[in-house]
């Protein structure tokens, strides 16, 4: 018998099926008098960040949403970034708001989470979202930092199963590594989280049912990271360039595809389930409000 082929998670036929949903959602926030409203602070001219605010809006306005990018110069103070996000986050004509990062490097210091109301926080970073994540929040009312909660999406719709299984996350940071960690626990994982100082880490990996690398390393994770058993699942965080200037993941995905059950292709897996995770989050945070 032909060994079977590993399955690809795209993210694209879950985007698919949830825009409807999220149409039917706003249809009727909109039918009691509310409109879903996010405003994206975007403080300079970085590329990367222009694309990646256009796209949030592009798609919040598919399912009857409203978003409008606030532009901000990479020159101005402090005080008057603090002033103007302030002003943002008061205005009660909006359900949700974020600063996209990364700052310029004379604001990067500020805990931009901190500076948004835990009510209107879509990207999940304030202390008090945290803080339910911590205490095992997971429930429809919550407001979960977006790249893991679209794992979780995801995982779900592939029937991928969590509960007792040995989850291995690479990578500590506050967006993904942190909060995913804790959101697995949440649903009954045993999660190991590996980073820079972990020794021998394929010792971790190859004993995972599945690996989540966030780390933005190109093609970090290879064939020597994973058992024989061809059973695991790969979900690859990174957005990286290879050699040849070409975008690629955390995971070497040709020379581990023969060897794992299902794997996230880059692009196309996980960046398209942040957004969708954004936009479950912003009509969450406009319910939340009735």
């Amino acid at each position: 018998m032909a060994p079977q082929s590993a399955i690809i998670l795209k993210s694209s036929p879950i985007v698919k099926e949830s825009l409807e949903q999220l149409a039917q959602k706003s249809k009727s926030l909109k039918q009691q008098g509310i409109v879903p409203t996010m405003k994206v602070i975007l403080v300079g001219d970085n590329p990367a960040s222009i694309i990646y605010t256009r796209n949030k809006k592009r798609f919040m306005e598919k399912f009857g949403a409203e978003c409008e990018i606030i532009k901000l110069s990479s020159d101005l103070t402090e005080t008057d970034f603090l002033n103007k996000v302030k002003s943002i986050v008061e205005d009660g004509n909006n359900h949700g708001c974020f600063v996209q990062l990364p700052l310029p490097k004379h604001l990067e210091h500020i805990d931009v989470g901190e500076l948004i109301n835990p009510l209107k926080d879509v990207d999940g970073f304030n202390k008090a979202n945290i803080m339910n994540l911590y205490k095992g929040e997971k429930g429809e009312n919550a407001l979960i930092p977006c790249t893991p909660k679209g794992i979780i999406t995801l995982c779900d719709y592939y029937n991928i199963e969590l509960s007792s299984k040995k989850v291995v996350v690479i990578g500590r940071s506050l967006i993904v590594g942190k909060p995913m960690s804790m959101l697995l626990t949440n649903h009954n994982a045993t999660v190991t989280l590996c980073h820079s100082k972990t020794i021998n880490i394929e010792e971790h990996t190859k004993s995972a049912d599945i690996i989540i690398t966030a780390i933005g390393s190109p093609k970090f994770l290879n064939q020597s990271h994973l058992s024989d058993s061809k059973k695991q699942y790969i979900i690859d965080v990174g957005i990286n360039y290879d050699e040849n200037g070409k975008l690629c993941g955390d995971v070497d995905f040709h020379n581990v595809i023969d060897h794992v059950a299902g794997i996230t292709p880059v692009p196309g897996g996980i960046g398209p389930m942040t957004i969708l995770s954004l936009a479950q989050n912003l009509l969450q945070a406009a319910e939340n409000r009735l």
